[in-house]
């Protein structure tokens, strides 16, 4: 046995294993410690608070969809109102497209002028003025109008052709010469023709 033989010798090797146990000693082994364990809840709390958290998820998604459904039908109402006011209670006329500008203050149409020919009206809530740009005709038109009753896009545009027709026979006026008082949606508009007042 050469444990025997160790003991029995000059003693070197019996004092190295001596020496190997007690360092393997002073080294305190890990300590492992129980993973914490959740409290135990009954069945009839989970099954409560799984309804809870169904009902909640339930209440939401509702929410939402009508939220959703809401934002959809004023969308779809504020289209229609604006396509009655466009194109008249009836549905029947030419259809217009209109520009609206919240940080300028103004709404701009476009109509026809003449079989072939197209127009931009411009009104200019901050400037109480509407603005009329044929593309046929080298000219454009203003006129100033009452805070509390504006014109109709439609007797605005007869106003503007038939003073734009004036000007064809002959009755020249003199052209604006301050464009200071123009809004900047009417000066962009009018900026490469003369402005005349209607």
């Amino acid at each position: 046995c050469p444990r025997a033989r160790a003991g029995k010798g000059t003693g070197a090797l019996g004092e190295m294993e001596d020496s190997s146990k007690e360092a393997l000693m002073e080294e305190a082994p890990p300590r492992y410690t129980e993973s914490p364990r959740l409290p135990c809840i009954p069945h009839e709390l989970k099954s409560l608070l799984l309804m809870v958290a169904l009902v909640v998820v339930a209440l939401v998604v509702v929410n939402v969809t009508f939220l959703l459904l809401g934002l959809h039908l004023s969308e779809s109402h504020a289209e229609t109102v604006l396509r009655m006011s466009i194109q008249g209670l009836d549905g029947e006329g030419s259809p217009q497209q209109l520009a609206v500008s919240r940080r300028e203050r103004s709404g701009t149409f476009a109509v026809r002028d003449g079989l072939n020919g197209s127009a931009a009206v411009v009104y200019d809530y901050s400037k109480l003025m509407v603005g009329y740009r044929s593309w046929r005709h080298r000219a454009c038109y203003i006129t100033r109008v009452d805070k509390d009753n504006f014109p109709g896009l439609d007797a605005v545009t007869e106003t503007f052709q038939r003073r734009q027709d004036e000007d064809k026979v002959g009755d020249k006026a003199v052209p604006l010469a301050d464009r200071s008082i123009l809004g900047t949606t009417i000066n962009i508009l009018c900026s490469a023709v003369p402005v005349f007042w209607a």
